[in-house]
């Protein structure tokens, strides 16, 4: 039998749903009058090809729902394998994707693959200075370079090509992009024949091109439809002509524009959505006026009328003159935007819940169907969120991206950490993720976890590693049950993770040995107290996921040479890029969402097209990282633009719909969007017909959805005033907390009160509070061995004593690493000044506590206070200095009492309320100087501030003002307010969160603070 000489072709419009027609003309005439087969029994022989697996299982639900609950032997339904271009390399089975059972080699596993060329890559960069640094940069090379070899295998290009290309026409640097493609063109190959595989784009192709020249050679006997197929890759293309042209086969176009003029039909290009289909026709040998209509497809006049404008919406840019001319094309252009909306929201949020508020309705009608279309992955995943609100399970049918599960996630924290030398962040990320258990109860982790970042985590970063952890442990004062609690937990994760830790100790590591201690490390790390951790880390399709994806790549590792350890994040990472999980099970039976590659020939009553913004649909044109324009262009690969041109396609299929929703958002991540080409061509258009407005605004859902979320009433915040009982109240205040009660008293209040300390910072800089410390400890130490006579060398004393206090956080490097330069340049300057002086004291007291009883009061009242220095002078004063490593109080503020530390402490001394070293108190003197010294480091080192000397500034009105103060707060009816005198207050206080700082001068009108 010999093929036919004329084609048999096909199309359905669009509107018609093409599987419901496509099912209901072959039950109510399996022959198609003949067409087929003269056997009215030929149904069952029948072989159907599609173009993707979504399609093939909604065709066999078609077909029974157009048998009408009767018996009926489905015909034998196949993908064809014609998908996006990404789709079919990387996610198609090519076993499973092509027609027939052909003796061909096996297909290279992708990872394999992309680790095998990885090894290439590095063996070419040692020779090259453009080389890659890593295995990880490596395999994204390869990445890269896969895509390159598929993407000409698939278009039938000898990529072998590029050598042709004239040098001199193109960029220097061309030189060594070629030498880097000698590795797909010539070592890829070879390694390729050494172990008996193909790629798997040209092992579909050959599959294809094989079942082409069989059908061709000898036609099967039963019929063959390919339907909804557009033909981009050539290997399909040839095979659709084949079908076309069989006694017994039909090709079914998916909404071919018959109606577009021939000025119009000429100038599709790339970017148009007819091009596809002009290219297949072209390589038929035949046109457009030869294709019939689909018998029982005829369309809805709404449809016809929305082709028709979306037709003239979408022609040729260098056509778009007969808009007005006297070819314009005429249809209804109020029956053409019928059922077809806008909806314009302000950021994605407010779209994804418009969307959800649509597809929420659609439900209110029974058995009505809805489906949002986009390729917006982020949009997917707000839509789904917010339709949780109504406890409607709904999955994105591309999945959710592996990167994103918590089986993965916790597998790449783990190798986060370890590359770290377990950094406090990433260590807690791990420690508190829902799978790390450390064989102990859910309660048990929690708890010790805590622990563990309050005591040891908390501040400036340990030593690394478990010696880190166990230094800090060491110095750390704890309870005991505690530090027992605290030394288990060590323990356990020592165990888990040590082997996994020692591996990046080694310059190099075979990938097998790296992913074999991360998968024990991992389970250790997620075993609980009753449950295994391969049991918790592997369960669900995440689980399962992530399993198959670590055992693929531990089964793949030796096609990798041995790697640094520190490269193995970022091969991990680029490995599980574009991998993703698909749920089994809970799949909604009337909502769905689909990107437009799943929803090609699929249909509901209700489609809602989102993200139509340029860059997102259409997506942005690709950037080849080998090859620019003019050389895909010589090379004979396609354009970049094709890919808009099957977007369009699939844009213009959906919308011809009876109901059908577009959204956008006019702002993403606080940038301004631009809307998709389509749309401003659609715009211009109704615009230009009259329709001032455009397209027909929808404010109804995003109306809908603002209503959801608005509060019944806004009751503004108001400001703290705590009123504590006076049992509950302080009677004891050091010199600084005075300061911080007259600046902010709430947080006297949280502090002393609530007894709420603030925590530090994890993975902290060496900031104010580690310098400050250091350089007090650094002072006292010399105040205490030399407090009446000075060394030889000053200086060197300085420095011996500073090295001492500096040894006391040998667990915290960067204090040190940080620090040590900068109190260098103090000692030096503190050489100086002592050695002045000391010439006007008789002895000098570090860190002496004092304190004093406050007369006029009903219960016990005292002050306190802990003065960094206080000297003995010579005429029989005191003079009271305070280390400042960050800016001092002026004068005026001193002065003002909204810095009364240094008066406060002078009122104390007046009293005699010093105690030395020793034990004995220090006699009443009056006090000469009150002094800051910034230590700030650099140059000069540090510098002295006065802000009395001779009494200037009088103690004793300072402390009556203290008294009085102090009687106010002894009244219950004296609330302790927050930030009472904003003008004297830092821009953050440690308790403002607390006190909803925010929140109540935002209701006030004062803005952010």
């Amino acid at each position: 039998m010999a093929l036919d000489s004329s084609p048999t072709l096909f199309t359905i419009q669009p509107g018609v749903p093409f599987l419901d027609a496509l099912a209901s003309a072959l039950v109510a005439d399996p022959t198609l009058g003949s067409a087929l087969s003269d056997e009215p029994e030929a149904l069952a022989d029948l072989t159907i090809l599609l173009p993707t697996r979504r399609a093939v299982r909604s065709l066999t639900e078609a077909f029974l729902r157009a048998g009408d609950g009767k018996a009926i032997l489905l015909p034998h339904i196949r993908p064809l394998g014609d998908v996006d271009e990404q789709e079919l390399l990387l996610t198609a089975d090519p076993k499973e994707s092509v027609p027939g059972s052909l003796d061909l080699p096996p297909a290279i596993d992708s990872m394999d693959r992309q680790l095998r060329l990885a090894r290439l890559i590095l063996a070419w960069g040692r020779g090259s200075p453009f080389g890659p640094k890593n295995a990880g940069q490596a395999t994204s090379l390869a990445a890269e370079l896969a895509h390159l070899i598929d993407s000409a295998e698939t278009e039938g290009v000898d990529l072998s090509k590029v050598r042709d290309l004239v040098p001199d026409r193109f960029a220097e640097h061309w030189q060594h992009t070629l030498s880097f493609l000698e590795i797909a063109l010539d070592y890829w190959p070879q390694e390729l024949a050494e172990r008996g595989l193909i790629d798997p784009a040209k092992r579909r192709n050959l599959a294809i091109r094989a079942e082409t020249e069989a059908w061709a050679l000898d036609p099967p006997g039963h019929p063959v439809i390919a339907a909804g197929s557009t033909g981009s890759i050539p290997a399909t293309a040839d095979l659709l002509k084949t079908v076309a042209l069989l006694p017994k086969g039909a090709v079914i176009l998916p909404g071919l524009d018959q109606a577009l003029d021939a000025r119009g039909w000429l100038a599709v290009g790339p970017s148009h959505p007819q091009y596809g289909m002009k290219q297949l026709l072209t390589s038929i040998g035949t046109d457009r006026v030869q294709v019939q209509t689909w018998p029982h497809a005829k369309p809805s006049a709404v449809a016809e009328d929305r082709a028709s404008f979306l037709s003239e919406a979408l022609r040729p840019a260098e056509t778009t003159d007969a808009w007005s001319g006297s070819e314009a094309r005429s249809f209804d252009q109020a029956a053409a935007t019928t059922g077809l909306t806008l909806i314009e929201a302000p950021t994605p949020r407010e779209e994804a819940a418009a969307i959800a508020c649509a597809l929420r309705e659609t439900l209110e009608v029974p058995e009505r169907t809805g489906v949002l279309i986009t390729p917006d992955r982020s949009l997917a995943r707000r839509v789904a969120q917010e339709l949780e609100r109504w406890d409607i399970p709904i999955d994105d049918s591309a999945g959710t991206p592996l990167t994103g599960t918590a089986p993965f996630g916790f597998l790449r924290l783990l190798a986060v950490t370890a590359s770290e030398g377990l950094a406090p962040v990433s260590l807690l990320d791990v420690l508190k993720h829902p799978l790390t258990g450390l064989g102990l109860s859910p309660v048990e982790c929690g708890l010790s976890t805590r622990e563990l970042e309050r005591a040891l985590l908390r501040g400036p970063r340990p030593g690394p590693d478990i010696a880190g952890l166990r230094d800090v442990l060491a110095q750390t004062e704890l309870e005991h049950d505690k530090k027992d609690r605290l030394t288990d937990l060590i323990n356990r994760l020592d165990v888990a993770v040590s082997p996994f830790l020692e591996c990046y100790d080694v310059h190099q590591l075979p990938l097998r040995e790296l992913v074999a201690a991360h998968l024990r490390a991992a389970e250790a790390l997620a075993a609980s107290d009753d449950t295994t951790g391969a049991d918790r880390l592997y369960r669900g399709d995440a689980g399962e996921t992530a399993a198959l994806f670590m055992e693929t790549l531990l089964a793949s590792a030796d096609s990798l040479p041995a790697m640094e350890p520190l490269a193995y994040l970022r091969l991990l990472e680029t490995l599980s890029a574009g991998r993703m999980v698909r749920p089994r099970f809970g799949q909604h039976p009337r909502l769905s969402i689909l990107g437009p590659l799943e929803a090609r020939l699929l249909s509901a009553d209700r489609v809602i097209l989102g993200g139509l913004n340029e860059e997102s649909w259409p997506t942005a044109a690709p950037i080849d990282a080998w090859l620019s324009r003019p050389m895909r262009e010589e090379l004979g690969l396609e354009p970049p633009e094709r890919r808009i041109g099957l977007s369009a396609h699939d844009f213009v299929q959906a919308t011809c719909g009876a109901d059908v929703i577009i959204t956008r958002s006019l702002k993403v991540e606080g940038a301004p969007t631009v809307a998709s080409r389509w749309l401003l061509r659609i715009d211009s258009l109704l615009k230009g017909a009259g329709l001032k407005d455009g397209l027909t605004p929808e404010t109804r859902y995003l109306h809908i959805a603002e209503k959801l979320d608005e509060p019944k009433a806004v009751i503004p915040g108001a400001a703290p005033q705590p009123k504590p009982p006076l049992a509950a109240r302080p009677n004891r205040y050091s010199a600084t907390e005075v300061e911080t009660l007259i600046r902010d008293p709430y947080a006297i209040y949280a502090r002393k009160v609530l007894r709420l300390k603030p925590l530090d910072p994890l993975d902290a800089d060496a900031g104010a509070l580690e310098r400050g410390t250091l350089l007090h400890q650094a002072l006292e130490n010399f105040a205490r061995k030399f407090p009446d006579t000075l060394p030889g060398n000053v200086e060197a004393a300085f420095l011996e004593m500073g090295r001492l206090a500096f040894e006391t956080a040998p667990n915290r490097p960067g204090v040190t690493a940080f620090w040590w330069p900068r109190y260098a340049d103090v000692a030096r300057w503190m050489a100086v000044w002592e050695s002045d002086l000391r010439t006007r004291l008789t002895r000098t007291h570090a860190e002496i506590k004092g304190e004093l009883t406050l007369p006029g009061f009903g219960r016990p009242m005292t002050l306190s206070a802990r003065a960094d220095r206080v000297d003995e002078r010579e005429d029989g004063s005191f003079a009271i200095y305070d280390y400042k490593t960050g800016a001092p109080p002026s004068k005026k503020q001193v002065e003002a009492g909204l810095s009364p530390q240094l008066p406060l402490e002078a009122a104390i001394a007046a009293a005699g309320g010093f105690v030395a070293e020793s034990g004995a108190s220090l006699a009443a003197r009056p006090v000469s100087i009150l002094s800051y010294l910034h230590l700030s480091g650099g140059a000069p080192g540090a510098a002295e501030k006065k802000v009395s000397q001779d009494g200037s500034v009088d103690a004793a009105t300072v402390l009556e003002g203290l008294v009085a103060l102090l009687q106010r707060y002894e009244s219950e009816g004296t609330p302790f307010l927050s930030r009472p005198r904003v003008q004297f207050q830092a821009l953050w206080g440690d308790y403002d969160h607390l006190a909803r700082v925010r929140e109540w001068t935002a209701a006030q009108g004062g803005g952010d603070v």
